[in-house]
């Protein structure tokens, strides 16, 4: 059976792939603080293969390769897959429990198991033990606990959180937001609802307060939107829909040769 039609295959499969990564770029455009994925390619593993119509004269002085033998590919794979963490748009909002992280850095929060994940979005709510935590209910560290009787409270750029408090005229610190970057961030592992866990290949982390070390600083009462481009996106499908095309086009002609052979009579 031809090679092609394996080698065609592959590049089909990858493409599939690629169209899957882009339509999920595409469908969280609006998410917030939503990082675009990216396909990389590689080809597979190069085989020697004999070589007809040659002499072996042109055999030997081909290419410095094993006479008799060339060296084809076996079609193409996926490397990776990874996030692109180039900064969002910003969006204002004007509420005070959102905050949008300008530059390096995610804030560090407890999963339900215990173990600890990176997020960079911004939406804060209060839970009803009173501790502050993203918008799916995931606590903060460190832990911030805000007073029920709360009237308004306030986040500056170096993560300081303070608040008014019903009963009292001078405002209270109630903690300090801390930020998180990483040597290698785009080596950190998507875990879906904007987690991120740290991996072997990110390095080592900074911990900090927003605006020391390198980490970004935070404005209240905006939100850090998606990265995703629609227009790069939609150039992407597009490219991605005529590699696919062009290797069914090849299992197509695959498939007429050995029909052609299969029709030869004596």
């Amino acid at each position: 059976m031809p090679d092609s039609l394996y080698i065609a295959a592959t590049g089909m499969q990858a493409q599939q792939m690629n169209v899957d990564t882009i339509a999920n770029n595409l469908a969280n455009t609006n998410t917030v603080a939503f990082k675009k994925g990216r396909i990389s390619f590689t080809d597979l593993m190069v085989q020697e293969s004999a070589r007809v119509g040659m002499s072996g004269t042109d055999r030997a002085a081909d290419s410095g390769t094993a006479a008799g033998a060339s060296m084809m590919g076996n079609g193409v794979g996926i490397s990776s897959s990874s996030k692109i963490f180039d900064a969002g748009g910003v969006t204002q909002t004007g509420s005070e429990w959102d905050v949008a992280i300008q530059g390096d850095g995610f804030f560090r929060v407890t999963l339900a198991d215990g173990s600890t994940a990176y997020t960079r979005g911004g939406t804060l709510k209060v839970n009803a033990e009173g501790q502050l935590t993203t918008d799916t209910g995931l606590a903060l560290q460190p832990a911030i606990s805000v007073p029920a009787n709360v009237g308004s409270i306030s986040i500056g750029a170096d993560g300081t959180v303070t608040a008014t408090v019903a009963g009292q005229t001078k405002t209270s610190q109630l903690g300090q937001l801390q930020l998180t970057r990483f040597a290698n961030t785009g080596a950190l592992s998507a875990q879906g609802d904007n987690l991120y866990v740290t991996t072997e290949a990110a390095g080592s982390s900074t911990q900090g307060n927003p605006g020391a070390d390198g980490l970004g600083s935070l404005q209240q009462g905006y939100l850090e939107g998606s990265n995703v481009k629609m227009v790069d996106e939609m150039v992407n499908l597009v490219i991605a829909q005529r590699a696919y095309e062009a290797s069914s086009k090849i299992v197509q002609a695959s498939d007429e040769m050995m029909q052609m052979v299969n029709n030869l009579r004596r």
